[in-house]
Formats: structure tokens, C-alpha cells, sequence
């Protein structure tokens, strides 16, 4: 069985004086020095205990201490030593409504955030130069008479609300060279070489000053059969610009809409025009026309004046606008428009209703017949317009280039002219009366307009009114906030650890008041026989004990 013999072992430094054998000091010296060694552990030990029991019994931060330092003002008017009293209670309502005014102000101001409100900034641009717009127009008789044939007046009878039992009343033309080939009527040729004609249409035509013609225009199809585009920018033609603003400094034009080729009205159908004279549009080149329900209508016998300017809007997209950043899908289109976005989408309606497309819609598949048109593609696209809304949705763009129009007319021909211009066209001074008209289409002035969509209360805003507030009423900041919580946090914490569920990480060690030795220590040093044989005043290493740290000159050891 293993022998442990206890020592106690004192330490002192070189400076004392040694004892009866020279470095152990005598027994009353020794008491003294145990006894103020004891009274020095005790005070330790209660100052230790008396941490311990504040830091298991107190507050983190004594809380009158927490309100002089914190920022926020009036807390040191109300937590003070001594307890409550009446001007504590005082300053604590002019605190507790001064919070809930605080309060009122912010919730007023993230409601008005939440509205995402937006404001439109309207602004003018000069510029040297202006891309001229597109400019469509067709007229509103879609076939002359001229070119009709009786088999053509049959092939169009529903489309016209002639009863094929009816006498049409007028002189037709004789059959074309289609009516012998043997191939199915084609809606789309029968318009593309009966149509009017814009080489008979056109009597005059001037850019800028300069001549321009039939070449400058290009063919597309609308409502209104074939119908032609000033400046499209198709076909590898360049944009026309225009340098400067006001009349003549744009397209100028004078037709002839040819009403002896007017076909007459035998019935009411959506294909029935009423009307003599042109319809115009004036739009972008990104975007398909969209004549029939876009475009304005020009009268025989005035001239009239569009003074027009660009705008660029500019809109927002959700929650504080209606725009989306969209591109189109689509096989027909490139850019995205809303026109482009309906005819689409009428396009697609009508293929799946009817297996067909009208003249003006792009796509293979194949056109309807003068039949399909009346029993069923009309009725279609009323329906579509009129009831079903949720299948043509178009977006609104956040990018849209429109173009503003101020129309003015004239009467032409004057008395003076009349007689002029029937001998320089070899017309009568009437069908000049009934047929010419003059079209002239400038910019006002070289500038273009930007409507643009601002959010009108952002995130800094709202920031910058709540720390207004929060200053004017209770006198706070973002800091304020923060000491709050840290004084939570640190009051948190305490209750939890006085609960146990968080335990310190390290804990004080006393001294140490005695050895463990083995006996093979004792042996190794063999101290008790090296003290009886050695001669008084002889020392010992500081570190004779095994593991133990050097503290001074070896003075006492007792076995």
C-alpha cells in the first residue's frame, strides 16, 4: 500500500533573517506568519463570497445608474435614489405621452410608405435633331369599284350585306384573270389588286422641302385593307430626321381619295364604311399600326395641320406603378408594344376560335373567307373586346415613346384656286371640292418631352422623418435604441444565469495549503536526512518539491 506523507511548507524571501538552523525559521515566527496568512485567506474568501452573493442577488447594472448615463432624455428625471415621488411621477406622463405622440407620427409615416405614393415629373428636352415618326394612313374605301367583278361581288357579298339574289345597280368589271385560274379566292390578293392605289392617290408629296413619293412609303395591312407607312424603317431604309421644327420642316402631302371608286352601301356590316377621306396615325416605328381604333380621320376638301411632339413617359413598375419590364414572346413581333401585344393576341384568339386569321393579322395560318368573317371572326373579336378581358392582358410598358397631336384645318380649294388646280389635275372644279385634301405633319418645335414617375417617399425619407420625430419628442437616436437593448440584454442574461441555465466558464483557485508526496519523493529528496547532516546556514534549491513552481529560499520543512 502506497505511503503519502503531508508537509507543510512555508516560503519567504532571501531578505529575512534565518532561524537556529540558519534557513528554517523558529516556531513562534512561524505561528505569527500562519495566523496573518489565515486572516488574509479569510478576507478573501468573504470579499469573494460577497461577489458571489451580488452577482447571484443584484442587478447587472443598477438601473437610477443605467438612466443618468443612458441618452435618452428625461429617464434620469424619473429614475432616481430615494424613490418615487411627485415630480418623478410628473416627468414620467410628460415621457409617456410625449412616447405615444412619437408613436402616433411613425405609424402615421410607415402608413404613407406603405401607399407607395409616386409623383410624374414632367420635363422639356432641346435636341438638334429629331427621328421623324411613322405616319399610316389609309383610305377608308378598302376596294374601288372599278376593279370589282361580278364573281368578286360574290365572293364578298357577306362581308358587304349584298344578298347574292340582289341587282348590285352598278357597272361591274369584267372577270379577272384569278376568276379562270382555277385557285381558291384569296382575301389577301383580292385586296392587294383591288385596293386604291397610292401611285392614283398621291398628288403631291414633299420632306423638308424636298420631293418624295411612292418609294417612301411602305405596303402593310390593317382593318382597312392595304394601306401605306411613311418613314417605317423597314427594308433597310433609314430613319428621316427632321432639324427643325414648325411648317414645311416635315411631310406634307396632297391625295386624292378617289370617291367615284367608292363601292356603295348595300347593308351594315362591320366591314361598311360610311365615311369619304382618310384615316392617319402617327406612331413609333417600334410599333405595329393600329389604324382602326388609333387613328384619326382626314376630311376631303380642308387642309389639315398636326403640329406634333414627342414624348418619352417613362413609368413605375409595382407596387408604386401599373408598368412591367416585359419582353415579347411572340413569333410576329420583336418589340414589345401594346399594339403589338393585342394584335397578337387577337391573332391567337381568332386561330383558336376559328382556324383562320384576318387580313391584317400575321402569323400562316390561313385567311378567312368573306363567310368566316361574318359568322364568325367578327363576332369573335367583339366578343373579346367587349366580355373577355382577362384573356388579352397587356401589360402597360415602362418605356413608351407616344407622339402628341394639335390638328388645325382650312377649306381648300379657295374661289381663287379652283379653277387652277381643276385645269393642273384635269378634274372639275367639283370632284377638286370633294376629293383633294392636304395633309401636313410637322414637329412644333425641336424638343422632345420626358413624363417621368419618381417614387415619392422612399426608404431614406422614412428613415430621416422617424429620427426627426424621435429627436423632437423624446429626444432619442438609432444609439438611444441601441443602448435599450443592450441594457435588455444584459438584464436577460442575469435572470438566466440566476436560474442556472448558463454556468461561469472559470472559477478562482486558493492557495495551496499542503503537498501530496509519495514516498518515493520523500526518498529521492530525502530531505529529512539532508537536514540533520547538513551545517546550519545551508540553503536548499527554490525548487526541491517535484512539481511545484520555484517561490523563494526553502525555509521550513516538517516531517
Amino acid at each position: 500500500m502506497p505511503i503519502q506523507i503531508f508537509c507543510s511548507v512555508s516560503f519567504s524571501s532571501g531578505k529575512e533573517a534565518p532561524g537556529p538552523l540558519g534557513d528554517v525559521q523558529g516556531p513562534h515566527q512561524r505561528r505569527q506568519r500562519d495566523s496573518s496568512e489565515s486572516e488574509e485567506e479569510e478576507e478573501d474568501t468573504e470579499k469573494e463570497a460577497a461577489r458571489k452573493e451580488a452577482s447571484e442577488g443584484g442587478l447587472p447594472t443598477d438601473l437610477v445608474a443605467f438612466a443618468n448615463s443612458c441618452t435618452l432624455h428625461g429617464a434620469r428625471h424619473i429614475f432616481m435614489e430615494g424613490g418615487p415621488g411627485v415630480k418623478q411621477a410628473l416627468w414620467a406622463v410628460a415621457f409617456v405621452l410625449a412616447l405615444g405622440a412619437f408613436l402616433c407620427q411613425v405609424g402615421d409615416r410607415i402608413a404613407y410608405y406603405l401607399s407607395y405614393p409616386h409623383v410624374t415629373l414632367l420635363n422639356e428636352v432641346a435636341t438638334s435633331e429629331l427621328a421623324f415618326p411613322a405616319v399610316t394612313l389609309c383610305n377608308t374605301n378598302a376596294v374601288r369599284l372599278s376593279q370589282l367583278s361580278y364573281p368578286d361581288l360574290l365572293y364578298l357579298a357577306p362581308m358587304l350585306g349584298l344578298d347574292e339574289s340582289d341587282d348590285p345597280g352598278v357597272p361591274l368589271a369584267p372577270p379577272g384573270p384569278e376568276a379562270f385560274s382555277g385557285e381558291p379566292f384569296n382575301l389577301h390578293r383580292f385586296y392587294n389588286r383591288s385596293c386604291h392605289r397610292l401611285e392614283d392617290m398621291l398628288l403631291y408629296c414633299s420632306y423638308c422641302g424636298g420631293p418624295c413619293g411612292p418609294h417612301n412609303f411602305s405596303v402593310v395591312f390593317t382593318r382597312y385593307g392595304k394601306c401605306y407607312t411613311f418613314n417605317s424603317g423597314r427594308d433597310g431604309r433609314p430613319l428621316l430626321k427632321t432639324m427643325k421644327g414648325g411648317t414645311g420642316n416635315g411631310l406634307e402631302i396632297m391625295l386624292d381619295i378617289q370617291q367615284d371608286e367608292y363601292l356603295p352601301v348595300w347593308g351594315e356590316t362591320d366591314e361598311t364604311s360610311f365615311e369619304a377621306g382618310i384615316k392617319v396615325q402617327i406612331h413609333s416605328q417600334d410599333e405595329p399600326p393600329f389604324i382602326d381604333q388609333l387613328g384619326f380621320g382626314v376630311a376631303p376638301g380642308f387642309q389639315t395641320f398636326v403640329a406634333c411632339q414627342e414624348q418619352r413617359l417613362i413609368y413605375l413598375p409595382p407596387p408604386w406603378g401599373t408598368c412591367k419590364a416585359v419582353t415579347m414572346d411572340s413569333d410576329f413581333f420583336d418589340s414589345y408594344s401594346i399594339t403589338a401585344c393585342r394584335i397578337d393576341c387577337e391573332t391567337r384568339y381568332l386561330v383558336e376560335n376559328c382556324n383562320c386569321r384576318m387580313v391584317h393579322m400575321p402569323g400562316d395560318a390561313p385567311y378567312c373567307t368573306p363567310e368566316q368573317y361574318k359568322e364568325c371572326a367578327d363576332p369573335a373579336l367583339d366578343f373579346l373586346v367587349e366580355k373577355d378581358q382577362e384573356y388579352c392582358v397587356c401589360e402597360m410598358p415602362c418605356n413608351l415613346t407616344r407622339y402628341a397631336k394639335e390638328l388645325s384645318m382650312v377649306k381648300i380649294p379657295s374661289k381663287a384656286s379652283a379653277k387652277y388646280l381643276a385645269k393642273k389635275f384635269n378634274k372639275s372644279e367639283q370632284y377638286i371640292g370633294e376629293n383633294i385634301l392636304v395633309l401636313d405633319i410637322f414637329f412644333e418645335v425641336l424638343n422632345y418631352e420626358t413624363i417621368e414617375q419618381k417614387k415619392a417617399y422612399e426608404i431614406a425619407g422614412l428613415l430621416g422623418d422617424i429620427g426627426g420625430q424621435m429627436g423632437l419628442f423624446i429626444g432619442a437616436s438609432i444609439l438611444t435604441v441601441l443602448e435599450l437593448f443592450d441594457y435588455a440584454y444584459e438584464v436577460i442574461k442575469h435572470r438566466l444565469c440566476r436560474r442556472g441555465k448558463c454556468q461561469k466558464e472559470a472559477k478562482r483557485s486558493s492557495a495551496d495549503k499542503g503537498v501530496a508526496l509519495s514516498l518515493d519523493d520523500v526518498k529521492r529528496h530525502n530531505p529529512c536526512e539532508s537536514l540533520r547532516g547538513h551545517p546550519a546556514g545551508m540553503t536548499y534549491a527554490a525548487n526541491i518539491l517535484p512539481h511545484h513552481p520555484a517561490r523563494g529560499t526553502f525555509e521550513d520543512f516538517t516531517c
